[in-house]
């Protein structure tokens, strides 16, 4: 209980690092003032604290306090959900990889169904780490229809973001359907993120077709929320019949 506790404090204080309401060189409360902020113990905070401090987030400062570290010391991903298709290509382009798994095989029921697929038609299947860095951030397991993953090869998707990789290959993503949700992490996902298990994740699953419907890949995106932002711009739609 104690760990989840200390995993839920180091989480909203990333947090608040990353998006600058505790900026650089920030003095942080003391551990009795974020121990009843919290509503948790001294040792709980204590154990969020050194574990910002292990990353090099905050410096510990015997007699003078916890301090917010300068500099970027923790890189954070930004994907902007108003222009899905230019932001995936440039995630692709400015961060790391690292693949996991690469296999074909017959995918699970929700899969074949939201990528359009024929009884018993196969995938693509890969698993890959995302890293900013050399930091990992996401957690994605890709599936594609086996006639446009046997275009390319585990090599190719080493080096190369799938997105293009597709494009090279004269096939065009024409719609994006996104969800975003939470989750936790198992073992296998905790240690690639390198985080605990259990751990708060942001779930994300897409689902890219072509301009005739046909599914061309399906995304599930485990990512660590204080290395990952989701940007959103909302804005009013005008009637036609109230524009001048």
């Amino acid at each position: 209980m104690e760990a989840s506790k200390a995993q839920r404090v180091y989480l909203t204080l990333s947090e608040q690092i990353a998006t600058g309401v505790l900026p650089a060189g920030a003095r942080m409360a003391g551990e009795p003032a974020l121990a009843a902020a919290h509503g948790v113990s001294r040792v709980t905070v204590r154990r969020a604290l050194d574990r910002l401090a292990q990353e090099g987030r905050v410096s510990r400062r015997a007699g003078a306090g916890t301090f917010v570290a300068g500099g970027a010391i923790q890189p954070v991903v930004r994907a902007d959900l108003a222009d899905v298709f230019a932001r995936m290509r440039e995630m692709g382009e400015r961060t790391g990889v690292r693949l996991l798994a690469f296999a074909y095989g017959v995918p699970p029921e929700g899969v074949a169904e939201a990528l359009r697929l024929a009884p018993g038609e196969r995938t693509q299947r890969a698993v890959r780490v995302r890293l900013v860095d050399g930091l990992p951030f996401s957690y994605l397991t890709t599936h594609v229809p086996e006639r446009i993953g046997a275009t390319y090869d585990e090599a190719d998707l080493a080096a190369t973001p799938l997105l293009a990789l597709l494009e090279q290959r004269g096939i065009v993503a024409d719609h994006a359907s996104q969800i975003l949700g939470a989750a936790l992490a198992g073992p296998e996902v905790a240690e690639a993120l390198g985080v605990e298990v259990g751990a708060a994740l942001v779930s994300l699953t897409r689902i890219v077709t072509a301009a005739d419907g046909s599914g061309i890949e399906h995304l599930h995106g485990l990512y660590r929320p204080d290395r990952f932002v989701f940007h959103i711009d909302i804005a009013r739609s005008v009637p036609a019949r109230r524009r001048r």
